[in-house]
C-alpha cells in the first residue's frame, strides 16, 4: 500500500470516527463477537481472473441408419448416465425382416437335415458299388450348398440384430444434453446429428492469463475458483494450457478441471484467483475478518474490550482465506470473524467461545 493510499484511508478512517463516535456509557451491552488468530505462510500474491465453463468432452451424436424417429427421450438440459437410450427410431421394418430371415433359416436347417441324411445313404451305396460317384458327388454338392447358404442367413440376421440395437442410440458417457436437433416423426440420415452431450466429469475453465505469469504456475497445481451464478467456492486443479495463444493481446488460457456440478451452463463465468508472483512469507487471516468501508478493506481487533479498527491490503486470495503484507497484523493477533458486521471504533465488545 502506498503512502498516498494508506493517507487517504487514514483520512477516511478519521471521517467515519467523527460521524459514527463510539456508544456512551448508558449505550447498549457490549457486541459479542467472535475472533480468531492471525497466521504466518508462505504464499504467493494474486489477482483474479475471469474464466468461462466448458465441457472439454463433448459428443455430437449421429445415427448409423436411415429411419423414422420414434420418439426422442431428452430434451435440452437433462442429465443422463452412460447407456440411457436417447432417441429410438422405427423398427417396424426391421422386426418384419427378422422374423422373416428367422423364418428361412428354420428351412434351410430343414433342408440340411434331409441334404444329409440323403448323403449319408447314398455315401454307403457309392461304397458298395449301388450309385454311380457322380450321384453321390451331387448329393455332397447340395449337402455342402445347404451349409453355406445357412451361414449366410446367419449372417443377415446377424447385422439385421446390430441394426435393430443400434436403433436405440445410446448415450456414450454420463453428461448432460446441450443440443437436441431432432423430434419424433423426423426421416433422418446416416450421418445426421440427433443430439449432442457434454461430459458432466470433463467439466473446464479455461481462464485467460498474461504470459509474463506462466512461470507461476504448473501441471496439478490448485486454485482458488468461484462459479460467479451461485457465488460457490472450489478448487481447480490446473490440467494444462491451450497450444494456442491469443495472437492480439498474447494471453495464455489455462486450462482447469473443476468437479461435476448440479446445476451449470456452458459458457458460464467463475472468477479464478491466479499466482502473480514467487512465494513470500504473509499473514493469513480468515476472509470473514474483512469488512468494506468505502471501498476500502479493514479488520477489528480486540483492544482493551474495545473494537479497534485496521485497514488491510489484500495481496493474496486463498479460498476462504486472504493474504495481506501490513506489518502490524502479526501472527497471534486476534481479529473479529463474526459479529464485525455492526461495529463501531472503540465500540465494547465481548469476545465469545
Amino acid at each position: 500500500m502506498t503512502n498516498k493510499t494508506f493517507a487517504a484511508s487514514v483520512f477516511s478512517l478519521i471521517l467515519f470516527l467523527l460521524t459514527h463516535p463510539a456508544n456512551s456509557a448508558d449505550g447498549p451491552p457490549p457486541a459479542k463477537v467472535k475472533v480468531a488468530p492471525v497466521v504466518r505462510e508462505e504464499v504467493a500474491q494474486t489477482r483474479t481472473v475471469i474464466g468461462v465453463l466448458y465441457y472439454d468432452r463433448i459428443s455430437h451424436i449421429s445415427t448409423e441408419l436411415a429411419g423414422l424417429v420414434e420418439s426422442v427421450e431428452v430434451k435440452q438440459g437433462d442429465k443422463v448416465k452412460k447407456g440411457d437410450p436417447l432417441v429410438l427410431l422405427n423398427t417396424e421394418i426391421l422386426d418384419t425382416e427378422i422374423v422373416f430371415q428367422k423364418s428361412k433359416l428354420k428351412q434351410i436347417e430343414l433342408r440340411i437335415a434331409n441334404v444329409k441324411k440323403n448323403y449319408s445313404r447314398l455315401e454307403r451305396l457309392y461304397e458298395q458299388s449301388g450309385v454311380s460317384e457322380r450321384d453321390r458327388d451331387d448329393a455332397l454338392f447340395s449337402f455342402e450348398n445347404a451349409q453355406i447358404e445357412k451361414q449366410a442367413t446367419e449372417a443377415t440376421l446377424q447385422k439385421l440384430n446390430i441394426q435393430k440395437k443400434r436403433s436405440i442410440i445410446s448415450a456414450p458417457f454420463n453428461g448432460i444434453i446441450l443440443t437436441k436437433d431432432v423430434d419424433s416423426g423426423s426421416w433422418v440420415q446416416p450421418g445426421r446429428q440427433l443430439v449432442s452431450i457434454g461430459s458432466s466429469e470433463d467439466l473446464f475453465i479455461r481462464a485467460p492469463i498474461a504470459e509474463s505469469i506462466l512461470k507461476y504456475f504448473e501441471r496439478g497445481q490448485q486454485l482458488p475458483v468461484t462459479i460467479n451464478a451461485f457465488g460457490k467456492e472450489l478448487v481447480g486443479t490446473v490440467e494444462d494450457i491451450d497450444p494456442v495463444a491469443d495472437m492480439k493481446t498474447k494471453n495464455i488460457y489455462l486450462k482447469i478441471s473443476i468437479e461435476p456440478l448440479d446445476l451449470v451452463a456452458q459458457n458460464m463465468s467463475a472468477t479464478v484467483s491466479v499466482p502473480v508472483s514467487q512465494r513470500q512469507e504473509l499473514s493469513i487471516i480468515s476472509r470473514a475478518s474483512v469488512i468494506k468501508f468505502q471501498g476500502k478493506d479493514f479488520v477489528y481487533t480486540v483492544k482493551e474490550g474495545k473494537a479497534a479498527i485496521l485497514p488491510v491490503n489484500i495481496v493474496a486470495y486463498l479460498g476462504d482465506r486472504v493474504g495481506v503484507d501490513n506489518p502490524y497484523i502479526v501472527p497471534g493477533m486476534l481479529l473479529v470473524v463474526e459479529g464485525n458486521e455492526r461495529l463501531r471504533p472503540d465500540q465494547p465488545v465481548m469476545v465469545g467461545e
